[in-house]
């Protein structure tokens, strides 16, 4: 009565459908996976080169600095201002790393790796 070969033919096809809808679920959580490491890697380039250009302007920057402030004071005593002025500036990255690092950095990543 409960067992017909229409029912069992019907839960077959169900189960060879669900079977189907999980490699399909799988295939999308990897193709998702991919993506964002994609994206990751991507970001991680671009903040490298950036970083590296950033690097030679200020070496550029700081010479020329150094070299403006010299016909003043010496070379001496231009590039340990220049110095200083670095380290003021580490010093204030230092109390404001959170604002300026940590808090963007973590809202790229989870807007990144949290989006569908």
């Amino acid at each position: 009565m409960f067992s017909s070969d229409k029912n069992i033919d019907i839960i077959g096809r169900l189960i060879e459908t669900a079977r189907h809808y999980v490699g399909l679920q799988s295939e999308y959580l990897k193709l998702g996976a991919i993506d964002k490491t994609v994206r990751l890697i991507t970001a991680l380039i671009i903040v490298a080169v950036m970083a590296l250009i950033i690097i030679l302007v200020l070496i550029f920057l700081s010479l020329a600095a150094t070299d403006a402030i010299a016909g003043a004071v010496g070379y001496g005593w231009a590039f340990c201002i220049v110095g200083a002025f670095y380290f003021v500036a580490f010093i204030i990255f230092l109390l404001f790393k959170k604002q300026l690092i940590e808090k963007p950095l973590v809202k790229f990543l989870t807007t990144l790796l949290m989006e569908k």
